[in-house]
């Protein structure tokens, strides 16, 4: 399976990041290049999918940048993983739920090789856990879908300034907060890069 990874080490501007998903999903389509899963950190931003209400934006100062995604609005910044792909669904199942599932999948497994338990949601999409009887969202999934081509991707809550979401009702729900990786569990994650890339390419094999 042809798949390209990328890392970056310092920050990526979402405008960048976004238009160069958008150029690799025409290069995949015109069989140009392949499949891409790219590993990166944002500069502090939030944004909104195309199902995003205006008042779930409780500071209108704030920057917020509209995108072509599916979902609400969320933030991005220091201290979050985000994990960008564009995949050719083509080449596997066109079956748009259950790749969710499968993404879902992939940050659940991530998430347990560092003793740390979380779910998905039939009702919501995304990954949570359950954090001294409360339930918290550990990780918000965003994507779109072009000519059968995923992309877009997901973000994991390491150590990030959690306060950020004070300003927004986080992906439009109100009844469970948000949480990072360094409250439930204050230990080292830099493995974690890695290890999602490996599950993710796992998952899409099987």
């Amino acid at each position: 399976m042809n798949i390209e990874i990328k890392k970056s080490i310092k920050p990526v501007k979402y405008d960048f990041a976004i238009k160069f998903l958008e150029e690799r999903l025409i290069d995949i389509d015109g069989k140009k290049k392949g499949d891409l899963i790219w590993i990166l950190e944002h500069e502090e931003i939030y944004t909104a999918g195309t199902s995003y209400k205006e008042d779930e934006i409780l500071n209108k100062d704030i920057k917020l940048i509209k995108t072509k995604r599916g979902g609400k609005i969320t933030y991005h910044g220091p201290g979050q993983l985000i994990c960008y792909f564009v995949i050719d669904l083509k080449k596997r199942k066109k079956d748009i739920r259950k790749f969710l599932s499968l993404i879902e999948k992939t940050i659940i497994e991530s998430l347990s090789d560092f003793n740390i338990k979380t779910f998905g949601d039939p009702k919501n999409i995304g990954v949570w856990t359950k954090h001294q009887k409360n339930i918290y969202k550990i990780a918000a999934i965003g994507l779109r879908v072009s000519k059968w081509i995923a992309y877009h991707g997901f973000s994991i809550n390491i150590n990030n300034d959690l306060s950020k979401y004070k300003n927004i009702v986080p992906c439009g729900i109100t009844d469970k907060g948000v949480i990072n990786l360094k409250i439930i569990k204050d230990q080292n994650y830099k493995r974690l890069n890695q290890i999602i890339i490996d599950k993710f390419i796992k998952n899409l094999e099987n």
